[in-house]
């Protein structure tokens, strides 16, 4: 497993949009391995999924999570940290070929977890 290390300013640079601190769930499913993992942040662009396995970057995984409505997605694996990197061990992954109707879903759970976390930046 290769990991990436990036540094905080670095990815805050490349944010294309605002995410928020989460408390969802989410299946992600890579080649040869399933993670059901805690969403640590979520934006229109992608999430951090805290997780002891990350996959290697550049791999693609399917992701669902939410729960009324539950989202999938195709994302693919941008950076990678493993434990004793520097934060919670986890993989940051940027969402790929979604339509309106995913990303409104995805807007909606955005303004559901703002109602019960605070922003992150």
């Amino acid at each position: 497993m290769s990991t990436c290390v990036v540094r905080r300013a670095e990815v805050s640079e490349n944010r294309k949009t605002p995410r928020v601190s989460s408390r969802l769930r989410c299946w992600c499913e890579g080649d040869n391995i399933t993670v059901y993992a805690r969403i640590g942040n979520l934006s229109e662009g992608g999430l951090f999924l805290r997780t002891s396995t990350p996959l290697e970057r550049g791999a693609r995984a399917v992701l669902r999570f939410g729960q009324e409505q539950p989202v999938e997605a195709v994302a693919r694996v941008v950076w990678s940290r493993v434990e004793g990197q520097g934060g919670p061990p986890g993989m940051g992954l940027e969402f790929e070929r979604v339509d309106e109707q995913v990303k409104d879903a995805i807007r909606r759970l955005i303004d559901a977890e703002k109602q019960h976390k605070p922003t992150s930046n």
